[in-house]
């Protein structure tokens, strides 16, 4: 489960996917024909929409990492990202739309994991696309229920007097963790911390990576 690969690969050596040439599904077709509408009654047009498409594409985890190197760096902007996520990182530029976002802080007694119970819910807007083991049933059901567990898959294995806390996301609250940061960093720029928060440590289902 904490891989994003198949068991097997293609004959390139790439992860092995199914062609995606079914039917169309109701929903896709219902989204192709709310969009053709959209565009014929000069709602929007294709070029608004692809390059639309084409800022979300550019999302990266790179931009939480942003968020997260800040944080480390400026008790102030900390305590007000904490308080008020959503504004702090509309502060920094990043776009949120109408999503609303809270910053839960690692610290040494407790560690905090997100998932989506009932879907996908992701702090796209700073993290970009999600992994596909975070939509996955498996995850979505198990780390609520047993997230040492979990998080020992993943490599992570916490001492029992640390507290762990899962936050579900919903489609109007997203989450994002903000991991602690690792031992003798001190030294480092900004830019330099920025290269050790990875995607899952803002998911938390691991920690920063060490200098």
């Amino acid at each position: 489960m904490p891989h994003d690969h198949h068991d097997h690969l293609s004959p390139s050596g790439h992860p092995y996917r199914a062609d995606q040439d079914a039917p169309l599904t109701y929903w896709q077709t219902m989204e192709i024909a709310m969009r053709e509408l959209l565009v014929e009654k000069g709602v929007t047009t294709h070029e608004e929409i692809t390059a639309q498409i084409e800022a979300m594409d550019r999302r990266s985890p790179a931009d939480g990492a942003q968020v997260v190197a800040r944080a480390w760096c400026d008790p102030a902007f900390k305590a007000e990202l904490l308080r008020d996520a959503r504004q702090s990182v509309i502060d920094m530029g990043f776009e949120l739309g109408p999503m609303n976002l809270i910053v839960v802080e690692n610290t040494a007694d407790v560690h905090n994991v997100i998932v989506c119970t009932l879907c996908s819910c992701y702090p796209r807007n700073l993290l970009g696309l999600p992994p596909d083991w975070y939509k996955q049933r498996a995850y979505r059901a198990r780390v609520v229920k047993e997230p040492r567990k979990v998080l020992s898959e993943f490599g992570l294995n916490l001492p029992d007097d640390v507290q762990v806390r899962v936050h579900d996301s919903t489609a109007d609250m997203r989450y994002i963790v903000l991991p602690e940061r690792p031992a003798n960093t001190e030294h480092l720029s900004q830019s330099e911390l920025e290269t050790l928060i990875t995607r899952d440590s803002m998911i938390g289902v691991a920690r920063a990576k060490a200098p």
